[in-house]
């Protein structure tokens, strides 16, 4: 294929191919040739044209296939426009002359063809430079349509379009020609020939005057009869014409002189009259109608009417939403007025009216919900409620008239119903739409929208009553707050008006309605209603029989009401449960003996009352049953079963009742029916096995001989049919937008479609998804779809010996049935057939011996050959199933055997078709039968007739089946892949374009093949890129389809390419195929496009964004997106798209779409990003809602003038998105916090001010998130006040985001302040509407969460300030403490337990932050008197805002700790395990009530842990004295001190003691806490551990609760348990350190209980001697711990955990495995350093709560793992620092070291031996195996062995071996070449030397101050470099000079004798100090100073040395003489910073 990438064709090579590798060479060089003629010079081009033309014209003569020819001509229309045009002329003639031929025959046929097509594209491109040439081609072309077959037709069509497109205005001559051709094709037999005229037609009204002026009403007409008999791509075509030309008729200004005289402007009254007219009459002529209308027998067909409802759309979407805005009255009018009865021809019947009602809906849906911002709809819905208030007045009047005309007003009444119902069903849908915005809409008292809606409810007409109804449940979705409020109201005109039937019906149907909605508002709501409608359903039904007029109203509304209770789910139900059971028990006769006398008794009327009770009530059932599963226990089961044995007897009576009481009945019998099937397929079949065989021969009878004639295929059989396979059947079982109205054609002529009044009961359930009203058929239909159902659940469960006795019964009655109904009994029967194997197959059942496959079998194979491809299609499937529930490989191969035969044999289409698809269903459920054999013989049939080309259906459905193939087949496959491939490619090539199902299907197959190759397509292989080229060939011959679902099919095929081999598909060119259709007509393809998007942006979205805008700015002529992409980029084309799109699934993909894009590009385009979000959000915000800025700020202009920014629309600039939808702000407002966090990700640039600044000046394209921090908060500002709720929220949140994550970033401007502080003024006026009374609970609860993070957040210091905010948190306090009585009725009770918490939650966090606050600030404090007076200013302030925000919430911290305490209190019951529930308080909890205790659970779980951690801290702060039980009772409902836990007020005692209250609270929080963290659920946040364990840790803080679990060791043991399994679950080093720190404190509580019990002890025995002293402690006298009862072995679990997994290396078990080398140290992280010396510090505390005998059993192991982990971690670092675990290690050491245990008499000599021991381990460390030693850290082992030194008792340490040891590790040491190692060790010998016990310092002062004096001296030659060596000789000075002062009287002149002349000798001259390094004059001043201290200490030896050597002598003086003065200043400083004295004193400071 690389061969035909040349300019000219490659003619040798082209030779040299097969016949068919020609067509995909030659297709293959055209598309090359394409991409590279316009970008070839046009030098090049001249050079060969001439060759390339001949080569072109000669491909003409070559019979070329449809997509060649297009490209023929093409290629030749560009190049005589880039290259000369001498030559074209010549080329026109060739053409004109092909298309003279007299020759007909087929073969010669796609030459005319393509001539015709390439005329087509010159004068396309060329235009007016062929000058006035066009006139003969014209008439040539018009000539050769007179005689030409379909395909030609189609072909002039669209050629003529071209040449007009290219022509313009000066093809006026041959206007009218074309026009009358056009005329004929438009109403052509063949539907393709239909679209291309109808899309000449609409080129040609561009500029043909006479189309929308003399001959309007013809070309009107003509259109309409072009409707008639169309299909949907016919109607979309014409409609489309239709409409633009009605749309141009009325905007046009010019007229031409011609037609002047004769033409005035058309009104819109006479365009809407003349659409009208084809909607209510039809195709047929006006003159013929009206003769018809008098006859009575016209009616429209539905064709007409649906293309008329799409041209409606047409004509007004053309004209715009703002024309529609400014005439929607004269609109809204003309669409009511035909429905309105005063054309009863178009409503001559229910169905018709149904009908003209669905069309008139889909008009007012597609404009005023698909063009409208949400302004002008508010204005639309205003309009709607005019006009109901209108037409409710005609009602009116008509019912007041007492004249003689009283026959005419009911005419009247009757009129408006349909009227009415539109009007209301488009009210609804508004509304629905809207959501809350639609608040200033309702609240509106002029238009009173509620009132009108209520006003129809009493309607005489029942359809108007239902859609009022459904009108009512459509605000109720919008606008929450409003269900409890009309419910209220509905009940109460029920009860009062429950005589008139009218309002019974009416009103019971309301609030039917509004339960229904109560699922869609998650705030619910009250609980007590459900009470109130159980008991006003209840007295209907009792009341029902006083009454006859209206008892058949009373029952219904009764049961209707009982069954919509139901939907509000278990909690609600099971409180009315026992009722309703009895309701339902009394309902039928008992015993059969009661039914017997009730048929002798009855009447008609009573029979009617009789039945529409029963079907209600088996309707309330299924409803109990479908929505309360959760209550179906055993025993309400067995309740609910004795009355189904006589209702299934009243359903085999219903046929004799029928006979005796005539044709009233025949409806509720019906319902009746229909009812009981429904509700016995829920119930699970064993409940009624006994009635099996009863209700199995009613379900026969009623599918073996229907009572209705209707065809019920196109709803009983689509869901049986597999979806793919349903593609085959058309566009009308296929999504579109039109899919509302298209649904009547598809339902055959006698239905049009559901309609609520068929079935009242469907009012409360949800809708079917894509309808807004819900469409139930009429029960004549709807039953045999319930009987279909009910017996596919049946057989399944039927005993198999039984089933062929039904199966054989349906056979026979298909036998005896003929004709039409025949079809439809064969129709009834395969769908409930096909339904049981449905069954079968899910529960893996058998379908029983080989008779009853016999029968099976031939009951499907019938219906395969049925004349109905629907049929045909589900009989496959059904087949298929078939051989699943078998599954026998024999029987399979037989059932494709039969298929094979037929397929040999059959000529005609419908087996053909049925057949082969079988072989292809068959491979669904068998996953690829096995044999290679069966594969090749159905590819090879199906080969065959792919290419029978006589008849496209069988092409279509044979590819289709070998689509399915080879997605099956699997790897089996693989052999067939290129032949396979290859017809796919030449059928594309030669299928006519007409033939769309076939293009599809080869599209299927296509997609199947990439699939099945898979990632091979990667490779590089010749084979596999000649498989790959083929797949991109078939992709692009697809893209050029007509056809918009092929080209969908080629996106997807070019996804999968995509996927599969990235590199070879072209981006760039598939991104603007995609952009060209992202607003296509057909839902299909923009799914297609967008599900292809969505997969590309995952892997390059900057590339696909890029050529998206690179495409727009090329300004190519094809293409022009609806949308803007140049402007708002690729990404606002898709927000603006999500906005105007209605479906569902493709909004969730535009979504997921742009959320990919998001998170790789956001950081790189932020200001684009951001800009997108606020436009969106700024288009719409109506921001003169928002509340003016406080008042008390008048003042302080420079923030009003901040807040005014905002609350201005200073940017009324054009704005990209024109009033986009609240979702569509919603999901804006959620990126922006996408946005945030893609940042976060990105670095810390994005939240610092300064660091932002300075990158941006270094390269201004960096862009980060601090710049944008004031949009970000107008964004948040205007969601968090706009009118919808949703987006509130969403405000909020990015409110609540921003605060949290820029609450730290300073402002460089103003030191010590924060960038956020600059919007106080916003963020308070954000918040304060959210506080409104009318806000929603949740809004309130989410602003609670915004208030404490603003208040905790800090960013406010400025008291007064922060006062407006916390403000806003007191008023909900008062709100809170009213208690939960005061609450409103306007929701459920949960939600008032939503916001009390949010609320309680909300001050515990400005508390628990107050608190943390001050804590820092104390020790901050203390630090400061430390460091001296200059801090103490800045300190003042700090302290003052924390103690303030302290004092803030002080005042309210009584009533908030009750109310704490309380809430608490609540949460311990609501986790209490179910076997408790019935100690639970029966009137619920402080702040739930018991019935909505499940709603209440999750409010709870998210607030308690915060509260828990305040609580703690508030008891902590009162140390748990506090303590006054009567204060505050009076706020509350109820008295909340936890003395009330599960305590009757009559029990409780009067008043506890302190003692116990406290004890109760300190068990309360100890108990949540335990619980929780006992097994925290794996979903529980970071947060509420970490507070938790914070709460606890607060909690121990204090002695009270310490000497509590001090004095309980099983609490104790319990709570380390606990922990310890929380650090083993939890990887968190945060929660492991808050659980270290609470153990520590637990310890200690524990030291305090023994030192407490010894020193009692002491006391008592004070008189006795000490020996006899009882031991107190763990390990008494024995040493032994019990494990789960000892806190000492709990503690050291607990820490060896900690450590183990830190340093593996400490597990003995696993040092000796290979896994672990010793001897290599690990760095560990910070916090795992962290963790380890938090273990460290409780290990060395264990020793304390032990006795001795118990101390001396964990001293080993705690030696060993403090000295464990000092040689694992003793690394050396850079800088000489410890690294903290081997600080910590050496800390731990040194508590253990001076417990008083190893002084304990007891206990000291064992001690005394462990400890030698340790020490023995600690030198051992250096005698490691050779080349190790270096990387040890030796001053780390020097401390610890100085540590050993200083802290035990002499005897441990000065035994002579071990002492020896250690002076040799000194020794070593000394020599290091490091200086920071030797001056640590001079540091360490200097605390040495000082040991107060001579035994222990003299050894090492005699064996080591020689060699530091010796070293010191030779320093007198090396001077020192650098400070380092510098700190070492100071160090060695400062260990003689403490020498000096040790020794003896006698030794100390030596002493200093010796150390003089080395000090002297560092001292410098004046000249030698000038030039000196730092270094060096350092140590002259370090020298002298020490000289001047020593000097007049020693005055004596001084004297005498300086008297001895006079040069050292003069040199001091000159010294002190010349630094006198700098001395003096020296010494100043240096007494202000003394240096580090003593070793031991820096490591305790180490922590």
């Amino acid at each position: 294929m690389e061969l035909a990438h040349s300019l000219l064709l490659n003619e040798e090579a082209y030779k040299q191919l097969g016949e068919f590798q020609k067509a995909e060479f030659i297709f293959e060089w055209l598309q090359f040739l394409e991409k590279l003629l316009p970008v070839t010079s046009r030098a090049d081009i001249r050079e060969n044209q001439k060759k390339l033309v001949e080569q072109l014209t000669s491909l003409l003569n070559n019979s070329p296939g449809p997509p060649t020819r297009r490209l023929v001509a093409k290629n030749l229309a560009v190049l005589y426009s880039t290259g000369d045009t001498f030559s074209v002329y010549q080329t026109i003639d060739k053409c004109n002359e092909l298309i003279r031929s007299k020759d007909d025959s087929p073969s010669y046929l796609p030459t005319k063809l393509a001539a015709v097509v390439c005329l087509g594209y010159l004068y396309k491109k060329l235009g007016r430079i062929l000058g006035n040439s066009f006139t003969d081609t014209v008439g040539n072309v018009l000539k050769a349509m007179k005689n030409a077959e379909s395909q030609g037709r189609y072909e002039i069509m669209l050629s003529l379009q071209n040449i007009l497109n290219g022509l313009g205005a000066a093809a006026i001559p041959c206007h009218r020609d074309i026009y009358k051709a056009a005329r004929s094709c438009l109403t052509d037999r063949s539907m393709a020939v239909r679209c291309a005229a109808a899309k000449c037609l609409l080129e040609l009204q561009n500029e043909a005057v006479f189309m929308w002026s003399t001959d309007l009403d013809s070309v009107v007409t003509l259109c309409f009869k072009s409707f008639e008999g169309s299909n949907y791509d016919v109607r979309l075509a014409v409609s489309k014409l239709l409409g633009t030309v009605l749309a141009r008729a009325l905007t046009s200004k010019q007229t031409t002189a011609s037609t002047r005289h004769n033409f005035h402007r058309i009104s819109l009254e006479e365009v809407m009259e003349l659409l009208g007219t084809g909607f209510l009459r039809g195709s047929c002529g006006f003159l013929r109608a009206s003769g018809d209308m008098l006859k009575g027998t016209s009616s429209v067909s539905r064709d007409v009417r649906v293309g008329v409802t799409q041209a409606y759309v047409v004509f007004v979407s053309t004209l715009g939403a703002q024309w529609l805005e400014r005439n929607f009255s004269a609109f809204l009018s003309h669409t009511l007025y035909l429905v309105s009865q005063s054309h009863t021809k178009a409503i001559q019947s229910q169905m018709d009216a149904v009908g003209c009602r669905h069309c008139v809906s889909f008009i007012l849906r597609a404009t005023v919900g698909g063009l409208l911002g949400e302004k002008a709809q508010i204005a639309a819905a205003k309009e709607i409620c005019q006009a109901i208030w209108k037409l409710k007045k005609v009602a009116d009047g008509a019912g007041n008239d007492g004249n003689l005309e009283t026959k005419n007003s009911t005419t009247d009444v009757t009129a408006s119903q349909h009227v009415l119902v539109c009007a209301l069903q488009e009210l609804g849908s508004l509304i629905h739409g809207l959501g809350t915005t639609a608040a200033p809409l309702l609240q509106d008292s002029s238009t009173g929208v509620l009132e009108a809606v209520i006003s129809v409810i009493l309607h005489p007409s029942i359809s108007v009553r239902l859609t009022a109804a459904w009108c009512l449940r459509c605000i109720a979705v919008a606008l929450p707050s409003c269900v409890s409020l009309l419910l209220d109201r509905c009940i109460e005109r029920l009860t009062t008006l429950k005589s008139s039937p009218e309002a019974v019906t009416g009103y019971s149907f309301a609030v039917a309605a509004l339960l229904g909605a109560v699922k869609h508002c998650p705030l619910g709501i009250p609980h007590g209603k459900g009470k109130v409608i159980m008991t006003v359903a209840e007295d209907l039904l009792c009341s029902a029989s006083q009454n006859s007029r209206i008892s058949l109203q009373r029952t219904q509304a009764g049961w209707l009401l009982i069954a919509a209770l139901m939907t509000l789910g278990p909690a609600v139900v099971q409180h009315h449960l026992p009722r309703m059971l009895l309701l339902w028990k009394c309902i039928f006769p008992s015993s059969p003996k009661d039914l017997e006398t009730e048929k002798t008794r009855g009447d008609s009327f009573t029979w009617q009352v009789t039945l529409e009770g029963r079907a209600g009530a088996l309707c309330a059932i299924k409803s109990f049953v479908s929505h309360c599963a959760g209550l179906l226990t055993d025993e309400v089961v067995q309740r609910l079963l004795p009355p189904l044995p006589s209702a299934v007897d009243l359903l085999t009576q219903l046929s004799s009742i029928n006979k005796s009481y005539g044709n009233s009945l025949k409806t509720p019998s019906t319902v009746y029916r229909h009812k009981l099937y429904e509700l016995l397929a829920v119930l699970p079949p064993k409940t009624y096995e006994g009635s099996f065989w009863a209700v199995l021969k009613e379900l026969v009878a009623d599918l073996t001989v229907p009572d209705s004639q209707i065809d019920t295929s196109t709803f009983l059989l689509p869901p049986l049919c597999h979806e793919n396979d349903l593609l085959l059947l058309g566009p009308l079982l296929q999504e579109t937008d039109h899919r509302f109205i298209e649904e009547q054609l598809l339902l055959g002529n006698s239905i049009a479609g559901g309609s609520l009044e068929y079935d009242p009961y469907s009012i409360y359930e949800t809708v079917a998804k894509g309808d807004s009203v819900p469409k139930p058929l009429p029960p004549v239909l709807s039953v045999i779809s319930a009987a279909t159902r009910l017996f596919g659940v049946m057989f399944s469960h039927v005993a198999e010996s039984h089933r062929l006795q039904v199966l054989e019964q349906l056979l026979n009655s298909v036998k005896q049935t003929k004709g039409s109904r025949q079809q439809i009994v064969q129709l009834n029967v395969v769908s409930a057939f096909s339904t049981s194997l449905k069954h079968l197959a899910n529960c893996k059942g058998s379908l029983g011996p080989e008779e009853v496959r016999r029968s099976a079998l031939t009951l499907v194979m019938g219906a395969l050959e049925s004349n109905n491809p629907l049929l045909r299609c589900a009989a496959a499937e059904c087949l298929a199933r078939l051989a699943q529930v078998v599954s026998d490989t024999a029987f399979t191969a037989g059932l494709a055997q039969v298929s094979f035969d037929k397929l040999k044999s059959a000529r005609d289409v419908v087996s053909r078709t049925g057949h082969s698809l079988a072989l292809g269903c068959l491979y669904r459920y068998l996953g690829g039968i096995g044999s290679t054999q069966h594969l090749n013989a159905c590819v090879g049939i199906l080969y065959t007739l792919s290419q029978d080309s006589t008849s496209p259906d069988v092409q279509a459905w044979a590819l289709h089946s070998l689509s399915l193939i080879v997605d099956l087949a699997g790897p089996l496959y693989h052999v067939h892949v290129e032949p396979t491939l290859s017809l796919v490619l030449m059928l594309l090539l030669t299928v006519p374009p007409a033939y769309t199902e076939v293009h599809q299907s080869l599209g299927r197959c296509l997609n199947a093949l990439i699939t099945t190759l898979g990632p091979e397509l990667q490779g590089s292989s010749t084979t596999v890129s000649a498989l790959r080229t083929s797949c991109l060939l078939g992709c692009a011959v697809m893209q050029d389809n007509p056809d918009c679902l092929v080209q969908a099919q080629a996106i997807s095929c070019l996804q999968q390419l995509h996927m599969f081999a990235p590199r070879h598909v072209n981006l760039s060119s598939l991104v603007s195929c995609l952009c060209v259709n992202l607003c296509s007509s057909y839902l299909l393809l923009r799914r297609a496009v967008v599900s292809c998007l969505c997969q590309l942006v995952q892997r390059e979205a900057a590339e696909v964004s890029e050529y998206a805008v690179a495409l727009v700015k090329e300004n190519r002529e094809d293409f022009t997106p609806d949308v803007n992409i140049r402007e708002i980029g690729l990404e606002g084309a898709l927000l603006s798209l999500l906005d105007k799109e209605l479906d569902q699934r493709l909004c969730q993909d535009i979504k997921e779409t742009l959320i990919h894009m998001l998170t790789s590009m956001a950081v790189e385009k932020l200001s684009f990003w951001l800009k997108l979000c606020k436009d969106v959000l700024a288009a719409s915000s109506d921001f003169n809602t928002v509340v003016s800025i406080d008042t008390t700020q008048e003042e302080e202009t420079a923030k009003v003038d901040d807040a005014s920014i905002l609350t201005s629309n200073s940017d009324e600039r054009f704005h990209p998105f024109s009033n986009p939808r609240w979702s569509t702000r919603v999901f804006a407002a959620e990126c922006v916090y996408k946005i945030i966090s893609q940042c976060e990700n990105a670095g810390s640039a994005h939240f610092d001010i300064t660091l932002a600044q300075e990158r941006k000046q270094r390269d201004s394209r960096d862009d980060f998130l601090v710049l944008h921090l004031a949009d970000l908060i107008r964004m948040a500002f205007m969601a968090a006040t706009d009118h919808s709720d949703q987006l509130r929220l969403s405000g909020l949140q990015t409110l609540q985001i921003l605060v949290r994550k820029f609450a730290a970033v300073p402002e460089p401007e103003f030191p010590g302040h924060v960038i956020l502080e600059q919007f106080q003024a916003n963020v308070g006026a954000a918040l304060r509407p959210a506080f409104a009374p009318e806000t929603p609970p949740d809004v309130t609860a989410k602003a609670c969460q915004v208030c404490s993070a603003w208040i905790a957040s800090g960013v406010v210091s400025d008291l007064n300030d922060l006062r407006r905010v916390h403000q806003l948190l007191v008023s909900s306090l008062l709100k809170v403490q009213a208690g939960k009585e005061a609450q409103s009725q306007q929701y459920n009770e949960s939600t008032s337990t939503m916001e009390i918490l949010a609320v309680l939650k909300a001050w515990a966090e400005v508390y628990i932050v107050a608190v943390e606050k001050q804590k820092s600030q104390s020790d901050a404090h203390n630090h400061c008197f430390k460091i001296g007076n200059s801090a103490e200013e800045n300190y003042r302030d700090v302290t003052s805002s924390a103690s303030g925000l302290l004092d803030l919430v002080q005042a309210d911290l009584g009533t908030l700790s009750k109310l704490w305490l309380a809430a608490l209190q609540d949460f311990a019951l609501l986790t209490l395990p179910s076997e408790y529930a019935s100690q639970l308080p029966a009137e619920g909890g402080t702040f739930y009530t018991a019935e909505t205790i499940e709603n209440a659970r999750p409010h709870y779980y998210n607030s308690w842990a915060l509260i828990l951690y305040a609580t703690a801290l508030w008891l902590t702060s009162t140390g748990f004295i506090i303590v006054d039980p009567d204060e505050g009772v009076t706020n509350l409902s109820r008295p909340v001190t936890p003395t009330t836990m599960c305590q009757d007020s009559s029990t409780r005692p009067l008043v506890k003691s302190p003692e116990d209250v406290n004890t109760d609270r300190f068990h309360l929080i100890l108990g949540i806490s335990v619980e929780f963290l006992c097994s925290p659920r794996s979903d529980a946040a970071m947060e509420n551990i970490i507070a938790c364990l914070r709460a606890l840790h607060a909690l121990f803080d204090v002695p009270w609760p310490r000497s509590k679990i001090g004095g309980d060791q099983e609490l104790g043991v319990e709570l380390l348990n606990v922990l310890h399994r929380l650090i083993l679950t939890r990887e968190s080093p945060d929660i492991q350190l808050a659980a270290l720190e609470v153990v520590q404190l637990i310890l200690f509580a524990a030291q305090e209980h023994v030192k407490e019990k010894r020193r009692s002890a002491e006391v008592d025995d004070g008189a006795a001697e000490k020996e006899t002293l009882p031991e107190f402690g763990e390990g008494k006298d024995t040493g032994g711990l019990i494990p789960g009862k000892s806190l000492v072995f709990a503690t050291l679990e607990l820490c060896v955990c900690i450590l183990v997994r830190q340093l593996p290396q400490l597990n003995p078990k696993l040092t000796c495995s290979p896994a672990v080398q010793s001897g290599k140290h690990l760095l560990l992280s910070e916090d795992g350093s962290r963790l380890v010396a938090a273990a460290l510090i409780i290990l060395s505390d264990v020793p304390a709560i032990c006795s001795p005998e118990g101390s001396i059993s964990v001293l080993p192991t705690i030696l060993y793992l403090i000295i464990g982990v000092l040689k694992e971690t003793a690394v050396k670092l850079q800088d000489g620092q410890l690294p903290l675990t081997v600080a910590a290690s050496l800390q731990a050491l040194k508590g253990l070291l001076s417990s008083p245990m190893a002084r304990a008499e007891k206990s000291r000599t064992a001690w005394t031996d462990l400890l030698r021991s340790a020490l023995v381990t600690v030198l051992d460390c250096w005698d490691r195996v050779d080349g190790l030693l270096q990387e040890c850290d030796e001053v780390s082992l020097l401390t610890a062995i100085t540590v050993f030194i200083m802290s035990t008792s002499p005897e441990v340490t000065t035994i002579e071996c071990l002492q020896k040891h250690c002076i040799e590790k000194f020794k070593i040491t000394l020599d290091s070449k490091d200086p920071l190692v030797q001056c640590k060790c001079y540091q360490l010998l200097h605390s040495i030397f000082q040991h107060p016990n001579k035994t222990v310092s003299y050894p090492y002062i005699h064996s080591l101050s020689p060699s530091i004096v010796r070293k010191l001296q030779e320093t007198e030659k090396a001077k020192p470099e650098n400070a380092d060596e510098l700190q070492v000789i100071q160090e060695g000075i400062k260990v003689v000079t403490a020498l000096t002062a040790t020794a003896e009287e006698e030794h100390r002149a030596h002493l200093v004798a010796g150390l003089l002349p080395i000090l002297i000798s560092f001292l410098l001259d004046e000249n030698a100090l000038v030039s000196a390094t730092n270094s060096a004059k350092s140590l002259h001043e370090f020298a002298l100073q020490n000289l001047m201290q020593i000097g007049p200490q020693y005055s004596l030896v001084f004297k005498k040395l300086m008297a001895a050597s006079p040069t050292m002598k003069a040199r001091l003086e000159s010294a002190v003489k010349g630094n006198q003065e700098s001395i003096k200043a020296k010494t100043a400083k240096h007494a202000k910073n003394p240096g580090k004295s003593s070793s031991i004193q820096l490591k305790t400071n180490f922590l």
